[in-house]
């Protein structure tokens, strides 16, 4: 993790059947307006990252997976549903849904991905940097 980094953090989903600590947060949350993402969480994908040997997952047979791709898989609650975690198969990270984070987290919003998908109901009002596509291979801000 960069300098960036938060210290430790927690977090679970909404039925608390999956809890899980990471040593380092990056500080940085990227908003993604891809299709994909949208119809996952039904709304805005807010994440972060942490390096996946760094991470403590906690599981009451909860977690699930769906591969959403080749390339990458999402990691959900299947007793309530709640979108967890993004793991693509090049990274050395795990991205983790900012919401399900213990407050305070620290966090900053950066940038957003992707935003040539965005839902047409969506406004992004904020001045933040907007990247048509995704943000593979940037070093986050």
């Amino acid at each position: 993790m960069s300098d960036n980094a938060t210290g430790p953090a927690s977090g679970h989903c909404l039925c608390g059947g999956v809890r899980y600590r990471a040593k380092a947060l990056r500080r940085k949350v990227v908003a993604c307006h891809c299709e994909m993402c949208r119809r996952w969480t039904g709304g805005l994908w807010r994440a972060t990252a942490a390096l996946r040997d760094e991470i403590e997952i906690e599981d009451d047979g909860c977690l699930a997976w769906y591969g959403s791709s080749g390339e990458a898989r999402r990691g959900f609650c299947r007793t309530c549903g709640s979108s967890l975690f993004f793991d693509h198969v090049e990274r050395t990270t795990l991205a983790i849904m900012a919401g399900t984070l213990d407050q305070p987290t620290g966090l900053e919003l950066a940038f957003h991905i992707f935003v040539d998908d965005k839902a047409d109901y969506e406004a992004i009002t904020d001045d933040l940097p907007r990247l048509p596509a995704g943000g593979h291979g940037l070093k986050y801000p």
